[in-house]
């Protein structure tokens, strides 16, 4: 059987076994763990892969399998022993601001930057409801650029808002068309072989001293200062997904 939908999923999810195919994503709830791990283990072939659709959901998520990518001393904090712990290694280390990413929010609402680590820790530590969050190092961003890669179809743009350091354009920011260089395409796709991602949104920055990290990663975003079309990325999308699962992949 070959369902397409998540109604259809839901449906006949307790009927499903071995040779089975679901081209989709489950949704973001709280469930989408429990349903993709128990697909996955009654042998229910998922496009995209679980694995895929959990770094996709999950900013923690990409911090721990996608770290050697990041910034360095990026780390997941799940609790408030972690986080003191971590304050007090950048304290150590000379790292005066932090960027903190909340989970399940995006357009920059969950980025926060904070100057001082104390407060960071302070406003934090006050009750479990923040964790798990990503912590990182504050950079000196010189580019922001949001790659879409599907197969052979590849785009990058460069964002800029200069009126804060989120430069996601939902927020009013500009953005100009990029051509990324060999090395840069290369870490793209390291990026998604590592993540099991078919195709991928993903953020890098580059620093000032020309240094290149990962800053997200996601199976889809927006597409405000994209050339392409939304319908015409699904499109590809969809194509690619139906090679994979015409391919056996």
């Amino acid at each position: 059987m070959i369902i397409h939908r998540f109604s259809q999923l839901t449906q006949a999810f307790h009927d499903l076994g071995p040779g089975d195919l679901f081209i989709g994503q489950v949704p973001p709830t709280y469930l989408k763990p429990a349903i993709l791990i128990d697909l996955m283990a009654r042998g229910v072939r998922l496009l995209p892969s679980a694995g895929a659709q959990m770094v996709s959901a999950s900013k923690a998520a990409q911090a721990l399998i996608l770290k050697q990518w990041m910034a360095p001393e990026t780390r997941v904090i799940d609790r408030r022993k972690t986080l003191l712990d971590a304050v007090t290694d950048y304290e150590r280390m000379g790292i005066n601001a932090a960027v903190t990413k909340a989970e399940r929010q995006h357009c920059g609402h969950g980025v926060r930057k904070w100057d001082q680590l104390e407060t960071l820790y302070n406003c934090l530590s006050l009750d479990g409801h923040h964790y798990p969050f990503v912590l990182q190092p504050y950079l000196q961003v010189e580019t922001d650029l949001r790659i879409i890669a599907v197969d052979d179809y590849w785009e990058a743009y460069a964002r800029c808002n200069p009126n804060g350091f989120r430069m996601n354009l939902a927020a009013g920011g500009e953005s100009r068309h990029y051509t990324l260089d060999p090395s840069q395409k290369e870490i793209c796709r390291q990026i998604m072989h590592r993540a099991e991602m078919p195709f991928a949104h993903i953020d890098l920055v580059i620093t000032r001293d020309g240094a290149t990290y990962l800053s997200e990663v996601s199976l889809s975003g927006g597409l405000r200062g994209a050339a392409i079309s939304g319908a015409e990325l699904t499109e590809l999308k969809q194509a690619r997904l139906m090679a994979l699962a015409e391919s056996g992949s």
